[in-house]
């Protein structure tokens, strides 16, 4: 399966971000906007994800980036604010990926499913410091923040839900399927860009890795389900 990887670029994912945060940041010059935005932001999630966004302070991110504080009060006027903003592109990303399924798969559950699962995948690993960054920190979010990494993880959900209530409706799937499913999975797709190290060195590709939670979501939902070959 094929996503487009240009959407899900820092350089596009910072585009979006200037459209939406046109209130908050003040340079005019959109293409200057655009190049200092993209250095912002990879500097911050690299300096988040290797000390921790807490520990973080405006300082590091003005010798990183090479702008000074002024330069970097251009973009946002503190760090919940650039929080906000790096936590809305995460958001709108999965609402743009998973909620557009193609048109061969929106009538087979099962296959559904399986989309949903790799592009998910797919998704983080295009966007694997957004994620780890999301993930990691959530945990000391302010109140407002961490309220909106939970509604993004219901968001991913709810798309499961979707699915196998679907698939339930249209009697492919087992009328019992749990419904905490659809909560158990998401663990399952953190797992690949939150731990991937272990998985590098148990050398597991991507490719196999999708495969094998799309078989366990397969054998669970499905009254006889065959396994899907691994490494596909």
């Amino acid at each position: 399966m094929a996503l487009d990887t240009t959407d899900l670029t820092t350089e596009t994912l910072c585009r979006y971000m200037l459209e939406r945060q046109r209130g908050t940041i003040i340079v005019q010059k959109q293409d200057v906007a655009l190049r200092k935005l993209n250095v912002i932001i990879a500097a911050a999630l690299e300096l988040s994800n290797s000390k921790g966004f807490q520990a973080m302070s405006l300082r590091d991110l003005s010798r990183e980036t090479g702008l000074s504080m002024g330069g970097l009060y251009a973009y946002f006027d503190s760090k919940t604010t650039l929080l906000n903003m790096i936590l809305m592109e995460v958001t709108e990303a999965v609402k743009r990926v998973l909620s557009d399924p193609p048109e061969e798969v929106r009538q087979d559950p099962a296959a559904r499913l399986d989309w949903l699962i790799e592009a998910h995948i797919r998704m983080t690993e295009l966007m694997q410091p957004w994620f780890t960054f999301a993930f990691m920190e959530a945990k000391n979010f302010p109140q407002a923040e961490r309220r909106i990494a939970v509604e993004s993880e219901a968001l991913t959900e709810s798309y499961f839900v979707a699915a196998i209530e679907d698939g339930i409706a249209r009697g492919v799937f087992r009328p019992d399927v749990p419904a905490l499913l659809p909560a158990l999975i998401k663990p399952l797709l953190q797992e690949w860009y939150v731990k991937r190290a272990k998985y590098k060195r148990r050398d597991v590709s991507m490719e196999a890795y999708i495969a094998t939670v799309q078989d366990i979501v397969r054998r669970i939902c499905l009254p006889q389900a065959d396994p899907i070959p691994h490494g596909r």
